[in-house]
């Protein structure tokens, strides 16, 4: 962990998917779902997670590829969300060590900023019981534009009145490091988590294998 970076975190933002929760399979199971419903053949759990971060719409676009056209791009997003909807909380789980390093860190103003739709992403929350950790949550819906735009993240730091070096965006992608850098935060990768990162290209400022280490970027001595 750098040393500069120690004792100046005041705020942490959170991505949700591969960061606080383990969301892979039934997203995955959802797609599959959605290429079966429109006739179309399933793919690899581990091909369609390298798709996962970006949104619902560039998550089926991606799917579908390059030769799909805007109505079947359309068509396949409802599918895969009614599919979503009925499983998001089948195998879905928080990551061992979450609860514990969001308890560590109360006191602290903490956001979820996830690129989920917002209302699915609340009922995740609720039903893991890990929405009350939180001041904000804000989804892939709730702004003109998703990670890694710094829209939503300026929001939340205005809300909570804290300068961006002073707040750690806490994420398991290279979506969520280059928010942090647009918006002038620190950035944190977690070690899990099943986002594309290539640390050549985007290195995190901080790399985590559990949250209760986030205590190390504060005042306050873990």
């Amino acid at each position: 962990m750098a040393n500069e970076k120690l004792g100046r975190v005041r705020a942490f933002v959170f991505d949700l998917d591969g960061t606080l929760i383990d969301s892979k399979m039934d997203l995955v199971h959802a797609v599959n779902a959605m290429l079966r419903t429109t006739g179309r053949p399933k793919q690899g759990a581990e091909l369609v997670a390298s798709y996962i971060g970006h949104g619902a719409p560039q998550l089926i676009a991606s799917v579908l590829g390059p030769a799909s056209t805007d109505e079947e791009r359309r068509e396949a997003l409802a599918v895969f969300l009614k599919e979503y909807e009925k499983r998001m909380l089948t195998l879905t789980c928080s990551y061992p060590g979450v609860e514990e390093g969001l308890r560590a860190l109360r006191g602290f103003p903490m956001a979820v900023l996830t690129n989920k739709p917002l209302k699915m992403a609340m009922e995740i929350l609720h039903g893991l019981a890990l929405v009350n950790y939180f001041d904000v949550i804000y989804g892939g819906d709730s702004f003109t534009k998703k990670k890694p735009d710094p829209e939503g993240a300026r929001t939340i730091l205005h809300k909570f009145g804290v300068a961006p070096e002073e707040a750690a965006m806490v994420g398991d992608s290279d979506v969520d490091v280059q928010m942090a850098r647009n918006a002038g935060m620190v950035s944190v990768e977690v070690h899990y988590g099943f986002g594309v990162r290539d640390p050549k290209l985007f290195p995190a400022d901080v790399c985590v294998e559990r949250l209760a280490e986030l205590l190390l970027l504060t005042a306050i001595k873990a």
